[in-house]
């Protein structure tokens, strides 16, 4: 078992969830810094979940694949999204393989422990701050205020904000897919969040704050 769901073996797989395998480390992701699979084949993370209903896990994957790697967001700041993401969620398999892809784009070890704990960063431009407050906005309040959302169109124009709208969506997805299935991480990570949620610095300036 992986977590609550079976841990799929590749070579039992019917044609459909074949293709979504096949997809998966065939694809894009296969030249990453984190583990897609363990020594037998089978997948990790969220992608095993994937192979349940393979008709909705194939465009899910699809869908993230195009969000890594065929948006207009840069990689530094897709990466510091998607971290946002897994901080404020406390998501340590999205925090275990994306603090990798995070440094190998050029976040530093402050700027990541930043983002792990919701403090600020004075190597974060004006941008990046701006998609991390659309980042904890989305997250928790669901929606984004008029200051926020002319904000987000002025430092990142619309069709990146577009971008990271869904991005932030797709992760939470995983996010619940996750925790729902008590996904493990792969063998021999320690979790990151196992410690209460740390006190997140209040929202400054609409224009300077985070």
């Amino acid at each position: 078992m992986h977590g609550r769901i079976p841990w799929y073996a590749h070579t039992t797989l019917t044609p459909e969830q074949r293709a979504v395998y096949d997809e998966i480390v065939a694809g894009p992701r296969a030249g990453g810094p984190f583990r897609l699979t363990d020594p037998a084949g089978r997948l990790e993370g969220p992608f095993n979940a994937m192979l349940t209903a393979p008709g909705v896990g194939g465009p899910l994957q699809r869908l993230g694949a195009a969000i890594r790697y065929a948006t207009s967001l840069p990689d530094r700041s897709r990466e510091i999204a998607i971290l946002e993401v897994s901080a404020v969620r406390r998501c340590d398999f999205e925090w275990y393989a994306h603090e990798r892809v995070g440094r190998g784009v050029g976040l530093t070890e402050e700027e990541l422990a930043a983002l792990s704990t919701g403090a600020d960063a004075v190597t974060f431009d004006e941008a990046e701050r701006t998609l991390r407050a659309v980042c904890r906005a989305l997250l928790t309040d669901r929606s984004l205020d008029d200051a926020l959302y002319a904000r987000a169109v002025t430092d990142l124009g619309e069709p990146m904000l577009y971008e990271l709208v869904i991005l932030v969506g797709y992760y939470d997805t995983l996010v619940l897919s996750l925790s729902a299935f008590r996904t493990p991480l792969p063998a021999g990570e320690p979790p990151v969040f196992d410690r209460p949620a740390p006190e997140r610095e209040p929202e400054g300036d609409q224009r300077t704050g985070l």
